[in-house]
């Protein structure tokens, strides 16, 4: 079993995926026969909630423990057995904020239009149209201009660096913010 728990999303029916149809409970282990064989067969999880969110069919979320027969690979786990510790929250509105938190992070890249830093700042629904409609036109203005750059920079080994870093960081922010709304529902 694994020791520290891993990160798994789950669809809101709250049941396994790919027509097996068990429910998910927190405390309860689902068992599957045959070697795990990472995405194809076996019981997936990963050590990243960012990585984790990049293979989610849905919002809710878990703290999971892997035992029995287990593969690792580089962003994810797979077993033939998958407890749930805590969570089946709906973490929709923790991966808004997180989302928007991010954009922030790089918002002095560009000049964005007042009303997406607004959005960002606020998560302001009633404006949320008229920010990505602004967005979009910004980028679309933009992106001729700034394509040469960009692509010379992205090149550099120094960014990758600091993009690492970066994703490092992003990943840290969303496993605290996950982790503060599943104890935060179970209390």
């Amino acid at each position: 079993m694994s020791t520290r728990p891993l990160w798994y999303f789950a669809h809101e029916s709250n049941t396994l995926r790919h027509g097996d149809n068990r429910s998910i409970v927190i405390g309860e282990t689902h068992v599957v026969d045959g070697p795990p064989a990472l995405c194809s067969r076996g019981l997936h999880a990963s050590r990243r909630a960012t990585d984790a969110l990049s293979y989610a069919p849905g919002p809710i979320v878990y703290r999971v423990r892997l035992g029995g027969a287990v593969v690792h690979g580089a962003d994810k786990s797979c077993a033939t057995e998958r407890t749930y510790v805590a969570g089946g929250i709906d973490a929709g509105p923790v991966l808004r904020r997180w989302s928007r938190m991010c954009a922030l992070d790089v918002i002095h890249l560009w000049d964005a239009p007042a009303v997406v830093t607004r959005y960002l700042k606020t998560g302001d629904e009633s404006i949320r149209a008229a920010a990505w409609d602004a967005a979009r036109d910004a980028r679309a203005a933009a992106r001729d201009a700034a394509w040469d750059a960009a692509w010379d920079a992205a090149r550099e080994a120094a960014r990758d660096a600091a993009r690492d870093a970066a994703w490092e960081r992003q990943d840290r922010r969303l496993s605290q913010m996950l982790s503060r709304a599943i104890r935060g529902a179970s209390e």
